[in-house]
């Protein structure tokens, strides 16, 4: 039976077989057809135009807000539920769903056209960030629920113990019936606490301020016609409470170009930009600034010329040729490619290799060198060295290497040499550069015969090996000849150091996750103005086993502890291997989180995303990931709000991002303009929102005492139904939309503004309760003063208008004026569309009125429209509008007394900064200025991103080996490299370097 049911499961489609193996023919696409595989065709679109209707209607129903709103519909269709009628629930529905309609397929039609322009996406790309409720939300989402269930169970029992004599009864029904109704109907009444035009009204002001990210014209970067990008429009308020910044450092900080920008030549500074039209194979993208040093090697200046004789010669680079004249550099350090380039274009200029030769053009002149040995670079010797034989048999050791490592090896007298070359290298560091030392030494040959016999007993050794090269290697790099040192530049982006300086002050923590060695790590620091000579607290976690990254880790803690706040101390993390283990992760957070800026280096990219995971779960903050390459889309989309750079390295940064520009500079204006506005404008509209919603509903509590809990309307079925989609819809979006506290350029100017959003103060628990406090004092006023001067009152011809019609157009009257003074009151920008839709909103209110209310609405919809005559002969008495003008004075008076003399005693960072705007003039853009000079000893460059390995290499056979066109691999994985694009090199960052396999 069993088999039976599984061979008409399989006919009917029920059962599908599990699929173990297929077969596939090269080339041959009709048989590997034959076969009916599912294909590998990504798509990203959701609908066609058949089931676009039902299948979007499903997906709307299935959020709780309209499953909600649909629900009450049904309940206002109940005669015996409802007092409203099901328009007033149904027209705003209907508008909501459609407008999300609209908004779902415009997204589907445009991701339709990105499927069919970019089916070569990896799967990980296509992937959309699950955006979670904003914390605001989760707040006041809570609270309004409480508030509606504390309402109608008291609104139940005093209609039960109280008022049961007074309500009307049919004979037969049970009391327990009609308070299960009525309970129903203040269901329906009460809903417009949290009205469906609160959803439309939020994704409208997010869709606005997603659109002025994307129209800032101060974040388009005009030299690759790069806008700013929100790819998102959820998260714009998030952006305004940013604490943790983690950002890559190689594309991201960096340009990603190297460049020779300064040298030492025998104690004599060099540095200003020069031409080389003189040398028919210079590189035309290289610059260098000082005209008397070209002077200098072409009189043929010994010492200079031996110092771009050993940037020719001592290093690992690879040479290509395919024309006359231009040659490609396939350097595996970006330090060596500058170097080498540099010397090109100084005349000296490395052409090819072999495993026994280098040849070079000296001066035009083409000569060969027998490379004897190359003492290849490691972390611990942080140098290399080549040993050379000229034509004419001189043989010379060229040794490169960090300044402080070749000082130690230098003859005696070199010292006064020394502390010249120093006093540059200083200068240097001062500015940023990464330096290095070169020096020689010319050698016997009978020495280094013996030399030779010796290593190559040691490289042959079984046993000992690297110990053994060492100690040779050491012997032969003694008494070296100081040549001089070279600067060379890893540029920054413009304005880098400005940013972080600017993030810093608003007390936004930077933590730079970088796959460089610690040098690489610590210099970049310094350049970006993260690290300051004046920091002395800089701790350093390095071990290479868990147990000694725990004890590094509490003696960093316990330095903490009792460190001055004011040093601002850093931490320099370079063990994350075992840093992330679960025994340690929460010292690393604990010790971080009380570092104003922490660098981690030599992270693989799934670490990256670990730390900002690490976080984003322990510390309740709201984190920023930024990135340039496809090894920071783990990081992004860890993140709560990911930021992608379109640079050098691709797309996949920014195609998983939320938000996207070219420059990190514009992390900034993004952060402490864009980001801060939206956060206050969000807070704005959700208090002012519950503020206006709150009242309008508590108006119907106050009047159900007066109308035995029956579940009557204070207002007009109409004016319920206009309330939020006309009435107060423009005004509070305009609100939304346009006010700002202080301009841009003040933001910039006391970027302190920006604390408020990461402590969440303008829209805290605390606030929502003093929210609800001040709408329910305004609702009192707003229901019994009206009352009261209603009450026995008449007309001037002695006529009585206590009627319920005229109450109710009172009271929505009052209510309606002091919502829009309110909204006066919390209007710091104005504009003239703001001032268009407060007095438009009030005009449109009066006019509808009057029509609904006109005798010939009444006489074409007499059930829709009783109030006949009411307007006209309710606000042509002057008492009328003297109990509106009462009304208003007593809801606004105490809140401007309220807040005058909150600013007088307890001013916030706001308050003050709008007092200097009144006083001072409006501040300049704020002038790019140089880097600080620094003082350290910090300066090689040279070990920053090099590796070992590479000599052995460069002299043995296999970089000449040439292997099958079709199984040939590419020198560089870097498609997108000047090399691979067949241009002309001028030389970048290297990416990060590639993840290590590290153990415990």
């Amino acid at each position: 039976m069993g088999s039976v049911a599984s061979y008409f499961g399989q006919l009917c489609g029920g059962e599908e077989k599990k699929e173990e193996e297929r077969h596939l023919r090269a080339n041959d696409r009709p048989f590997n057809l034959s076969y009916n595989y599912a294909n590998n065709a990504i798509k990203t679109s959701k609908y066609n135009i058949f089931s676009f209707l039902p299948c979007n209607l499903f997906e709307q129903f299935r959020r709780l807000a309209n499953a909600y709103f649909l629900f009450l519909m049904l309940l206002q269709l109940i005669p015996q539920v409802s007092s409203l009628s099901w328009f007033t629930t149904a027209v705003p529905l209907i508008l909501v769903l459609s407008m999300t309609a609209v908004k779902d397929a415009s997204d589907d039609i445009v991701s339709r056209n990105c499927n069919l322009k970019n089916k070569y996406l990896n799967n990980s790309v296509l992937g959309q960030k699950t955006v979670t409720m904003s914390r605001l939300k989760e707040h006041c989402f809570l609270l309004i629920l409480y508030h509606l269930s504390r309402t109608d169970t008291k609104a139940t029992i005093k209609e039960g113990s109280v008022f049961t004599v007074f309500l009307p009864r049919d004979e037969g029904v049970n009391a327990a019936l009609s308070s299960f109704l009525s309970f129903w109907s203040y269901v329906i009444i009460l809903n417009t606490v949290v009205p469906i035009s609160l959803y439309v009204s939020v994704e409208i002001i997010r869709l606005g301020n997603s659109f002025y990210i994307d129209w800032d014209r101060k974040m388009y970067y005009p030299k690759n016609d790069t806008p700013a990008q929100a790819r998102t429009t959820t998260l714009n308020e998030e952006l305004g409470q940013i604490k943790y910044i983690f950002s890559d450092k190689t594309g991201t900080l960096t340009q990603n170009i190297m460049t020779f920008n300064r040298c030492s030549i025998n104690g004599k500074a060099y540095g200003e930009q020069v031409d080389f039209s003189w040398n028919r194979l210079a590189d035309p993208k290289f610059m260098f600034h000082d005209y008397s040093l070209v002077e200098t090697v072409r009189e043929g200046n010994l010492e200079a010329q031996a110092f771009f004789r050993l940037l020719a010669l001592c290093h690992t680079v690879m040479p290509e040729e395919k024309k006359e004249g231009e040659l490609y550099y396939q350097a595996q350090s970006p330090d060596e490619g500058a170097l080498v380039t540099a010397a090109r274009n100084f005349g000296f200029v490395f052409r090819s290799r072999t495993p026994e030769t280098i040849t070079a053009v000296e001066m035009d002149r083409s000569v060969t060198y027998e490379l004897l040995a190359v003492l290849d670079f490691n972390n611990v010797r942080k140098r290399m060295s080549v040993i050379v034989r000229s034509p004419e048999g001189k043989v010379t050791l060229f040794c490169k290497g960090a300044d402080t490592i070749i000082f130690e090896r230098l003859h005696p007298s070199c010292n006064k040499l020394k502390e010249i070359t120093i006093g540059h290298l200083n200068e240097y560091a001062g500015d940023g550069l990464r330096t290095l030392a070169l020096a020689y030494k010319d050698l016997d040959e009978r020495y280094l015969e013996d030399w030779k016999q010796r290593h190559h007993e040691a490289s042959t050794a079984m046993e000992g090996r690297e110990e053994r090269l060492d100690e040779l290697y050491e012997e032969i790099e003694k008494d070296l000849l100081l040549l001089g040192a070279t600067a060379v530049e890893d540029k920054l982006q413009d304005g880098v150091p400005q940013t972080i300086e600017q993030l810093a002050k608003a007390d936004i923590k930077i933590w730079v996750l970088t796959g460089d060695k610690q040098e690489t790590a610590e210099n970049i620091g310094y350049s970006c103005n993260m690290l300051r000579e004046e920091m002395r607290d800089i701790f350093v976690v390095a071990a290479n086993t868990a147990e000694g990254v725990k004890e590094e880790g509490m003696v960093a803690l316990g330095g903490l502890l009792t460190s001055v706040r004011s040093c601002t101390p850093f931490l320099l993390y370079c063990s994350q291997a075992f840093a992330l283990e679960k025994n340690l992760q929460m010292e690393l957070l604990r010790t971080a989180c009380m570092c104003q800026t922490v660098i981690c280096c030599r992270v693989t990219p799934l670490q990256k995303a670990q730390v900002v995971q690490l976080v984003k779960k322990y510390k309740q903050a709201v984190t920023l990931a930024i990135g340039d390459g496809a090894n920071d889309v783990s990081m992004i989309k860890a993140a709560h709000i990911g930021v992608g750079i379109s640079g050098q390295e691709g797309m996949q940064a920014v195609l998983s991002s939320d938000y996207s520009f070219a420059q990190f500079r514009y992390l900034q204006r993004l952060l402490l303009v864009h980001g801060r506005w939206s956060y206050l404008r969000m807070c704005k509209f959700l208090r002012y929102f519950f503020y206006k919603n709150f009242t309008f509903t508590f108006v119907h509590f106050w009047y159900a005492f007066f109308c035995g809990f029956s579940a009557q309307t204070v207002y007009d079925e109409w004016f319920i139904t206009l309330y939020n989609l006309v009435y107060t819809a423009l005004p509070v979006l305009g609100l939304s939309l346009f006010d700002q506290d202080v301009n841009d350029r003040w933001s910039f100017q006391y970027p302190q503004l920006y604390t408020p959003g990461q402590l969440n103060l303008y829209f805290s628990k605390k606030a929502f309760v003093r929210c609800m406090l001040h709408s329910c004092y305004s609702s009192l006023i707003l229901f019994f003063i009206p009352w009261a001067a209603i009450y026995d009152t008449v007309r001037d011809d002695g006529k009585d208008i206590a009627d319920y019609q005229s109450f109710a157009l009172l009271a929505q009257t009052c209510l309606l004026v002091v919502m829009n003074v309110q909204l006066c009151l919390d209007t710091d920008y104005w504009t003239a569309v703001n001032q268009f839709f407060v007095w438009g909103s009030l005009a449109a209110y009066f006019a509808v009125t009057f029509t609904m209310y006109s005798n010939g609405m009444f006489l074409i919809f007499t059930s829709s429209f009783p109030f006949i005559g009411t307007a006209r002969n309710s606000l042509n008495q002057p008492n009328v509008w003297l109990t509106i003008f009462l009304t208003s004075l007593l809801c606004i008076l105490p809140v401007v007394a309220f807040r005058f003399i909150l600013i007088q005693l307890r001013p916030t960072i706001n308050d003050k900064v709008r007092h200097k705007v009144r006083k001072e003039a409006l501040p300049a853009p704020t002038p790019r200025r140089p880097p600080a000079r620094r003082i350290s000893t910090r300066r090689s460059g040279y070990a920053f991103s090099h590796s070992q390995g590479y000599g052995d290499l460069v002299t043995s056979r296999k970089f000449l080996q040439r292997l099958p066109l079709w199984s040939r691999q590419a020198p560089f994985t870097q498609t997108d490299s000047p090399l691979a694009q067949n241009q002309p090199q001028h030389y970048r960052t290297i990416a990060e370097e590639p993840e290590e396999s590290q153990s415990p």
